[in-house]
């Protein structure tokens, strides 16, 4: 079991502490960062290289893409080699993505580089995992949490300081400044992140088989996996049409002033340290339905408040409040389901996620074509209208007995 795994470079126990939880939730937050430097920017991307702003969402797109390959192709990895080199190894990949970003001479390159810098950047859900196999059970749903409110805190900070950078010194510079915090991460992930025991001792081939084998055995992760696609591409979806809406009149923002909106967002970040608790006190499925709930509301808030900037504002404080804890009440849920391989059940959360993710995103074209904001989050409404569904449908079932 990976409880019984846990040990320091000497061999000696070593627990989850507060400097190590600080540690994983920083390389969460800016690897989780990674994802999103180019979203509040596609406007400036697209003046800069001669593309329209429809056709730079499709860097948001790609990342994503790019994103779920890395996740199944390398995150289960966690399971069986040392995450004390595989961490700082991915990490270092994606410093030469980065610089590949910040040199890019043409829109395709561009494309080319945000693709392969999705694929490198898994290195934070390797952590999320590893904080798993770290605590004990007790108290696994609120590391879990702690740790997931770096990444929570990287998807919205992310947007505010690419917006910050690329006022002062362009939409190039973000990827310079990254490409040196994930190298200073990589360091002192080799230095001080513990060396475990591989749970998994297999052939890679049967190490990808094994994640599909987790989904097909467990009815209660494949119930986890639909709820979680669906806020992630109900999130995707939101903000990048937040993005095309606040770029035209009569708002017509910076990418800076777009950026600090997403601080709103912070309120879900603070609620999703505190949300694991609930699901170890036994709460995850009432949680998980209120969240759904909270989610509608926000969406119904956003539909009236196309040309309110206060409306916007509630809409976003509230989808965060509502996603960002379902997401760590899903990752918990998973981990205590097959907790000796928590490394491939969250590799198939993650790619669910993502690929959802950039559906969602790229349903944002041709909603926005055929009806402006209105389209989109009417669009949200029903993703939310589904998401309850599938909670009652658990809800209802045998699912809620082990949930």
């Amino acid at each position: 079991m990976a409880g019984e795994q846990q040990a320091s470079p000497d061999g000696t126990p070593r627990p989850l502490g507060t400097a190590l939880t600080v540690l994983l939730a920083a390389i969460g937050g800016f690897a989780i960062g990674n994802l999103y430097w180019a979203q509040p920017l596609l406007g400036v991307i697209a003046n800069d290289l001669g593309v329209s702003t429809g056709t730079a969402g499709s860097l948001v797109t790609l990342t994503q893409l790019g994103y779920a390959v890395g996740i199944v192709l390398i995150v289960p990895l966690g399971d069986m080699v040392d995450r004390r080199r595989l961490i700082p190894l991915l990490l270092a990949l994606s410093v030469v993505a980065l610089i590949a970003c910040a040199v890019a001479p043409t829109y395709t390159s561009l494309l080319v580089a945000v693709a392969i810098l999705g694929v490198t950047t898994v290195a934070g859900q390797v952590v999320i995992p590893l904080a798993g196999d770290l605590a004990d059970d007790a108290t696994r749903g609120r590391a879990i949490g702690t740790v997931m409110t770096g990444f929570l805190a990287g998807t919205l900070v992310s947007r505010t300081l690419s917006g910050a950078v690329a006022q002062l010194a362009g939409w190039r510079a973000i990827f310079v400044v990254a490409a040196a915090v994930c190298l200073v991460l990589a360091v002192l992930a080799r230095r001080n992140l513990p060396a475990l025991v591989p749970s998994a001792r297999m052939s890679y081939p049967a190490l990808l088989a094994s994640v599909g084998t987790v989904i097909r055995t467990h009815r209660l992760v494949r119930w986890n996996l639909v709820l979680g696609g669906l806020q992630f591409a109900l999130f995707m979806m939101f903000w990048t049409a937040l993005t095309l809406l606040l770029t035209q009149a009569p708002y017509s923002y910076t990418p800076l002033t777009i950026g600090l909106l997403g601080l709103f967002g912070l309120a879900g970040a603070v609620a999703a340290q505190h949300t694991g608790r609930l699901h170890d006190r036994g709460w995850s499925m009432r949680a998980t339905g209120a969240g759904w709930i909270l989610a509608l509301v926000a969406m119904a808030i956003a539909a009236v408040g196309e040309h309110s900037l206060p409306l916007i504002i509630v809409a976003i404080v509230l989808l965060h409040l509502a996603i960002f804890p379902m997401n760590v009440l899903v990752s918990a849920r998973l981990f205590a389901v097959v907790p000796e391989g928590r490394s491939r059940v969250n590799t198939a959360m993650i790619a669910a996620n993502f690929l959802a993710g950039a559906v969602g995103s790229a349903l944002v074209a041709p909603l926005w074509s055929a009806g402006g904001w209105n389209a989109v989050t009417t669009a949200g409404v029903v993703l939310c209208l589904a998401g309850l569904l599938v909670w009652i449908i658990g809800r209802r079932g045998a699912l809620h007995q082990t949930a």
